[in-house]
């Protein structure tokens, strides 16, 4: 088969048809009224709006992942899958990749998503041999590279699955197996460079396996070490191959393992200092993880952010009465609305983007439902970035956080972060100057009134 030949035009047509929707939505507007013909349209999400000199679009950066949306069956610990797609039954895997490609395109088209994300092994089969793996791989590359031509959708990022295969049970750059590690290595190199050829933004790193199940059987020493080595590998490539995306960790406190090395934001940064990485590599963030690692999503982006290193979001979010990573679409605009003003305050998402790796809910199967759940998590999102807007326009909060540090920009203060005050300096200015620091209200509730005032 031709690498760019795709579906007969009779399956086409069958996968175009996949969805009940036949036109992509459009912004109609906050006065917009539901009707048979046209049963939704976006209130909110209009991607030409300026939101602080920016396109709402390029404020927002919206993607769809292909893993939850196309490769996930619906399943959970104690239930087969439940979805029941085309492409999950019996078949050539080959062609059940081409066709799920199709309709993951006319999904992008429906609800205009200018992104999607891929893991390697949810695009193309995996075959006997990394050799077959790769062949696979590239001739959906091909595909992929004309569907992009024809409806203008980008790649926020690319990422190789290194967890899922029995052989990185024990990790894959902490394995104690230098074989592993090298195939890990190779299947990075390949998916990075089919990265870069698509013309992705960003190459992301995830390490499900990277971590432990039990010290009795780990060196901890060792494997940081591995994985320091790696990461340096992939650095290394990057300029080699002159791809000029960012390299992105997603922190992950637990789960699969027991305890894994990036567990958040600040050891994710501890890490990188350590291997002199803090200026080539920043994070992915997504609310769940931060919820597992006992923060909120906020945390997360605001600490980012003052390390530099914030590079983009999956936009998904964790039930916060149960304690797994359950990837919902986000529903809660308070929520999504503090995210974004973090987000804008740490200078805008740049490079990364806002992406959807959630799931549908295992009892929504209809193929419908996946239009849904993406649209309306995208004008919820813009929905969100509209309340911060106003918050960073009206800047009542950020003139309070101001007021309240306002005493370290004075010369003294100054003098204290510049080192010219030494503890005994200090100890002396207190006693002589008998300085009784005199407390000020944070004014909290004042505050928490101010935010909800906003939507």
């Amino acid at each position: 088969m031709n690498p760019t030949q795709t579906l007969a035009p009779r399956q086409a047509a069958q996968n175009a048809a996949y969805f009940s929707f036949r036109d992509p939505f459009v912004f109609r507007g906050e006065g917009f009224v539901p009707t048979t013909a046209e049963p939704f349209a976006y209130q909110y999400y209009d991607k030409n709006r300026m939101v602080l000199g920016k396109r709402m679009e390029d404020q927002l950066r919206f993607a769809t992942c292909y893993w939850h949306s196309f490769g996930w069956g619906g399943t959970d610990p104690f239930g087969e899958p439940s979805f029941l797609r085309p492409w999950h039954g019996a078949g050539d895997p080959m062609a059940q990749a081409l066709r799920k490609a199709d309709v993951a395109f006319e999904l992008f088209r429906l609800i205009d998503s200018p992104f999607f994300t891929f893991h390697d092994r949810d695009v193309a089969p995996e075959g006997a041999t990394l050799r077959e793996s790769n062949d696979n791989l590239k001739r959906i590359e091909a595909v992929f590279e004309r569907k992009m031509d024809e409806t203008g959708v980008k790649l926020l990022w690319g990422t190789a699955n290194l967890f899922g295969n029995r052989r990185y049970m024990a990790g894959a750059a902490t394995n104690p197996d230098p074989d592993v590690f090298a195939y890990a290595a190779a299947q990075v190199k390949q998916v990075l460079e089919m990265t870069h050829r698509l013309r992705g933004a960003n190459y992301v790193l995830w390490g499900g396996r990277e971590g432990y199940e039990t010290l009795l059987n780990t060196d901890l020493k060792r494997e940081l070490a591995q994985l320091g080595r790696f990461l340096n590998l992939v650095v290394e490539h990057k300029h080699k191959i002159g791809f000029k995306g960012q390299i992105l960790i997603e922190p992950k406190p637990a789960e699969p393992t027991k305890h894994q090395y990036d567990y958040d934001v600040g050891t994710v940064y501890g890490f990188l200092k350590a291997h002199g990485l803090e200026s080539e590599v920043k994070v992915n963030l997504e609310q769940n993880h931060a919820l597992l690692a006992g923060h909120t999503f906020e945390h997360e982006i605001a600490l980012a952010g003052a390390l530099g290193i914030f590079g983009s979001l999956d936009m998904n979010r964790g039930d916060e009465m149960l304690g797994w990573d359950t990837d919902q679409f986000p529903n809660n605009l308070p929520q999504v609305a503090m995210t974004m003003y973090e987000v804008l305050k740490a200078g805008g998402i740049g490079q990364g983007g806002l992406n959807f790796d959630a799931k549908l809910r295992r009892q929504s199967i209809d193929p419908d439902d996946l239009v849904w759940a993406h649209a309306t998590a995208m004008d919820l999102c813009a929905r969100a970035l509209l309340v911060a807007e106003r918050m960073i326009e009206d800047g009542a909060l950020q003139q309070h956080v101001q007021t309240r540090y306002q005493g370290w920009d004075t010369p003294r203060g100054r003098a204290i972060l510049q080192g010219e005050r030494t503890l005994e300096a200090l100890a002396r200015e207190v006693e002589t100057e008998g300085l009784e620091p005199r407390p000020v209200s944070a004014r909290q509730e004042r505050l928490e009134h101010l935010v909800n005032g906003y939507f």
